[in-house]
């Protein structure tokens, strides 16, 4: 049918059809400033005639035919007619729409992953806890919403991540990735990239997890028979030490393995770890006992001239491996027994025992309670602590030799000194 035979209006759906195309496009009124749009390919659409709110005549293409029947046409033509009442300018809403689609295309859950892990590079967290970071982010997140608009994601996602990674019997995994999803859209929020964080409350829904298990670790009654297995242990001098310092200073295997020598004053018997080989990233100080200092010099005869206290053999790391330590226990008969992060609960249990201050145990093993981190002081307690890891060296020595009844009373005495005393005079006799 051609345009000049159309007599009607509305069209009628045969006219609709039937319209052939000219060399030019052109437009047949449907009625109250609707258009049906007929190109040269023959391709048909509907467009409506609207003036704007500033008053200019302004087309706006509804959709095309036949996705849109005549029927379907009138009724988008009504809805639009009521935004135009209303001051709305459809084409400048269907503008920022698509813009807003757009953002949200790019404000994509990756997007906001990557750039709080970036915020934790920066800010210097530790190298394993970065790895873990990384970890969850490759392996778990972003492979299932990695490319989701952050703004459509729901609690309902975050607790389907949270279940698969249950479902694996990483629990402990979970728990972090629980904690590491709801900062990761905390920061989104304050950055405007999304308005709310679904990863909130999921602990409401975290399947309980085994009980966790203590790190393998003696009592005091199994010490002298473990001491004396080390005694004659068969491994690398680099590596004995190593088992050694971690057992006397009771200090966590990873910083003893990472220890450099310009960390450590022979001389003043004290080790500065750095901040950034705590676990909280804050410096702390290790006195050393007269046992392992002196270990410390028979070793700096083989690697002092290195930057690594226990430099590796191997090629992978530039110091120890976090296996080595456990592997020189495990090969004295200990294995499943005792490790070297156990051997702090070792020393925690035992200095307990005898009577020493939790307060001094507790900053010694670097631990803190909540509230104290504003006021943490890396040599709080220094001459205290010093006393109490000389006191634990002594005991260990003597328990494995064959502590006697006088010696224990000794001990004893010691610990009581070191109570009623003034601490700083009795650094200055040891």
């Amino acid at each position: 049918m051609k345009r000049s035979e159309v007599k009607r209006r509305p069209l009628a759906d045969t006219v609709l059809a039937t319209l052939e195309p000219e060399g030019k496009v052109y437009r047949v009124l449907d009625g109250d400033g609707l258009y049906f749009r007929v190109k040269p390919s023959g391709a048909k659409s509907w467009e409506l005639r609207y003036k704007t709110p500033t008053g200019k005549w302004s087309w706006y293409g509804i959709g095309s035919y036949t996705e849109l029947s005549g029927a379907k046409a009138r009724e988008e033509a009504v809805r639009i007619r009521a935004l135009i009442r209303d001051g709305v300018d459809p084409l400048q809403r269907r503008r920022e729409l698509e813009a807003a689609k757009s953002e949200s295309m790019t404000n994509t859950f990756a997007r906001a992953a990557e750039y709080w892990y970036q915020r934790k590079v920066d800010a210097g967290r530790a190298p394993k806890t970065l790895t873990g970071m990384r970890l969850a982010l490759d392996n778990d997140l972003l492979p299932a919403i990695g490319m989701r608009p952050i703004e459509s994601l729901t609690h309902a996602d975050c607790s389907k991540i949270q279940e698969r990674i249950e479902a694996r019997g990483a629990y402990n995994t979970a728990e972090k990735v629980r904690v590491w999803l709801r900062d990761i859209f905390g920061v989104a929020m304050a950055k405007g990239w999304c308005r709310h964080n679904p990863a909130t409350e999921m602990h409401r829904v975290a399947a309980e997890g085994p009980k966790e298990t203590q790190y393998p670790h003696l009592y005091e009654s199994e010490l002298p028979d473990f001491l004396r297995a080390l005694s004659g242990s068969r491994s690398r001098l680099i590596a004995t030490t190593a088992t050694w310092m971690t057992l006397y200073t009771a200090s966590r295997p990873g910083i003893v393995r990472m220890a450099e020598w310009s960390e450590i004053d022979l001389d003043n018997a004290l080790w500065s770890v750095p901040a950034e080989k705590m676990k909280m990233r804050r410096p702390h100080l290790v006195p050393l006992p007269v046992q392992v200092v002196d270990l410390l010099r028979e070793l700096h005869r083989a690697t002092g001239q290195g930057r690594w206290v226990f430099p590796s053999t191997g090629p992978k790391l530039p110091y120890i491996s976090d296996a080595t330590i456990n592997k020189c226990i495990a090969m004295i008969g200990y294995k499943g027994r005792l490790t070297g992060h156990g051997s702090r609960h070792t020393f925690k249990t035992l200095v307990s025992e005898h009577g020493w201050k939790e307060k001094w145990s507790d900053r010694h093993l670097a631990h803190l309670k909540k509230g104290e981190e504003k006021t943490y002081n890396k040599a709080e307690h220094l001459g205290a602590r010093r006393i109490m890891t000389q006191w634990y060296a002594d005991y260990l020595d003597a328990l494995e030799a064959g502590i006697t009844d006088e010696q224990r009373a000794e001990f004893a005495q010691r610990v009581a000194d070191a109570h009623s005393n003034n601490v700083v005079e009795m650094v200055k006799r040891a």
